[in-house]
């Protein structure tokens, strides 16, 4: 038997019939579609939208690149098990994908990109929005998704899709190969009519596996355990994507181990576990780095060990040894580690039955660990309620407030550094910050993807003005959808963690103020006269202003209670550009000028050479 349908009607009935299944829990996979539509989407996939809006729920998105943020946040927080699928049409809006697609690849997220493409059929030549490439007759915008993607395929035919539909829900599916997924739709094709077989339009069910170690693998890793007097774990997001928080506290617990986090892991213990002892590398602790140096095993779990989490090669010791559990075999392998490639809590799990014990004791970090708690009541505590806040004092503020419901998200500025190190996790899932691609205005869209997976829980978008400036659009869409999602914009005028480091690389934090120009032309006049907060109203959001610590506290409180989509600002005290967080517990590497004729360029140059010289590779 067949069905007679559109290629578009087929693929959202397609879409809407699969499922995964992990432990037994059975979810359907792609839950909504968010889309802008011009003409490239609007007869074909627009079309079938509206008439399959009972089987696929539509979102209406402002920024095709927010779009994929939104799905992305949508994926991360559903533990990759529920997606949302993108629709855009060719041209600027298939091009908008790209920054999107690329977040999404990096972080191991899955989310399935359909942008339309130009006519299969090339009925007039060139059309609206080609690209015309010399040497290839075949090639159109979209194939700048291919690098980012993780299966790419463009539909030229009706029957192609069947196979393109099922390779791509395959990958999606598959945590070993997950990220972005691009179906190029040709906007003839989207509309022509096919005779469907009803077994690709019926129910399918995607067994999402954990794969067991190698018995091999498991004896040699077990091995390095026994004989390791000075171990640490460094867990990652593959250990959220698993669910294996149980299994990991389990592990550290019976073995003795101490516990350090990077951006993605970070909450996979609350921050008060015996075993937790903060995030490691450039942006970590002074415990976790301490630690880091003096172990003499390292135990990546679901990790890709970037080099703000090595910083930049120098935080573990020559002799230092690395086993890495890991599903993706690819990154098993980083730092030339002995590797476990399979599942994170079927290994974490094999590791504890077989070790039987062997406990060590877990005392000797925890002075330490108390110490940094010490410093973070400093970073957050105020001289006075009637001052400005530093952001750290935002963090404290907010930190008085928050319960494990609460959800956190950022992605790029200074905020992360001061939150990897400051922040006390409650929940497994209260920190959400985007550090493998680290995007500039990921927050907000993100925000709205976790509230439409996490319904009824409190979500947090914080933003700087910088990050802010660059994707503030679905405001619209939280305040449409009726998403009371709580935004914290921290305005320090300007581009304040590149400030930072531009200042620590000698290059005197040129272009990374907002001024107006001075007589000579260098942006050194007054800060520029802007309004984010105006802005925030003007776009539908209800906005609270909080200019003292004492305003903050109130504003975040009234925020929290918030049924409608609710902004507080706040400028944040800048004086000498400290954020008010303890600086960098290590080093990350950032090439400095060899040779300038200006003395801070020059005094860089000696602080660097003298950090490069303890990088060293792991073989």
């Amino acid at each position: 038997m067949s069905v007679r349908l559109t290629v578009a009607q087929a693929l959202v009935r397609f879409l809407a019939a699969q499922h995964t299944e992990r432990d037994g829990v059975r979810q359907r996979l792609v839950t909504a579609t968010w889309g802008i539509f011009g003409h490239g989407n609007v007869a074909g996939i627009g079309q079938a939208l509206v008439e399959h809006a009972d089987l696929m729920p539509y979102h209406q998105g402002r920024n095709e690149q927010a779009m994929v943020h939104a799905a992305v946040g949508y994926a991360r927080q559903s533990r990759r098990l529920r997606i949302h699928a993108v629709t855009t049409s060719i041209g600027p809006g298939a091009t908008n994908l790209v920054t999107g697609a690329a977040l999404a690849t990096v972080n191991r997220l899955p989310v399935l990109l359909l942008p339309g493409d130009t006519f299969a059929t090339r009925p007039a030549d060139p059309v609206l929005q080609q690209l015309e490439v010399p040497y290839a007759g075949e090639v159109s915008v979209n194939d700048c998704l291919r690098p980012v993607s993780r299966y790419f395929d463009r539909v030229t035919r009706p029957e192609a899709l069947i196979p393109a539909a099922l390779a791509a829900v395959r990958v999606l599916t598959d945590p070993a190969e997950t990220g972005a997924v691009t179906l190029a739709l040709p906007q003839d094709v989207q509309a022509e009519a096919y005779d469907w077989p009803e077994e690709f339009l019926a129910e399918r069910i995607w067994t999402v596996r954990r794969p067991r170690p190698d018995p091999a693998e498991l004896d040699a890793a077990v091995h390095a355990l026994r004989a390791a007097e000075r171990p640490l774990v460094i867990a990652g997001g593959g250990v959220r994507h698993s669910g294996a928080e149980d299994a990991l506290r389990t592990f550290a617990e019976r073995a003795g181990v101490p516990v350090a986090t990077t951006q993605a892991g970070k909450g996979v213990l609350p921050y008060d576990h015996p075993c937790e002892v903060g995030g490691i590398g450039h942006t970590g602790t002074a415990t976790a780095n301490e630690l880091a140096r003096g172990s003499d095993l390292i135990i990546g779990v679901g990790t890709r060990h970037s080099d703000f989490t090595t910083a930049s090669g120098t935080l573990f010791r020559p002799e230092t040894r690395l086993l890495n559990l890991n599903i993706t075999a690819f990154d098993a392998h980083k730092q030339s580690a002995r590797t476990l490639v399979a599942d994170a809590r079927e290994a974490l799990t094999a590791l504890t039955e077989a070790l039987d014990g062997h406990p060590r004791d877990t005392g000797r970090w925890q002075a330490a660990k108390a110490d940094w708690q010490r410093r973070t009541d400093a970073a957050y505590a105020a001289d006075s309620d009637d001052a400005r806040p530093t952001q750290a004092q935002v963090l404290g503020a907010l930190d008085t407030l928050v319960t494990g419901d609460d959800i956190l998200i950022n992605a790029a500025g200074s905020l992360p550094g001061d939150l990897h190190k400051l922040w006390r996790t409650r929940s497994s899932d209260q920190y959400h910050v985007e550090y493998g691609y680290s995007c500039m205005g990921y927050e907000i869209p993100a925000a709205l993807g976790v509230a439409l997976a996490a319904p009824g829980r409190p979500v947090w978008a914080l933003v700087g003005d910088g990050t802010y400036l660059m994707n503030p659009t679905e405001i619209v869409t939280a305040v449409q959808e009726a998403l009371p999602i709580k935004l914290v914009i921290l305005d320090n005028h300007g581009y304040a963690s590149i400030g930072g480091l531009s200042e620590a690389v000698g290059a005197e934090r040129y272009g990374t103020d907002y001024r107006f120009r001075d007589p000579d032309g260098r942006f050194t006049g007054p800060p520029l006269p802007l309004d984010l907060a105006a802005n925030a109203a003007s776009l539908g959001m209800r906005v609270l202003r909080a200019r003292t610590v004492r305003d903050l506290r109130e504003a975040l409180a009234d925020a929290r209670r918030a049924s409608v989509p609710t902004c507080v600002y706040v400028e944040t005290e800048t004086a000498d550009s400290v954020s008010g967080a303890p600086p960098a517990q290590a080093w990350w590497d950032v090439p400095v000028a060899e040779t300038s004729t200006r003395p801070s360029a020059v005094k860089a140059r000696e602080e660097y050479d003298r950090h490069v010289t303890a990088r060293r590779r792991h073989l």
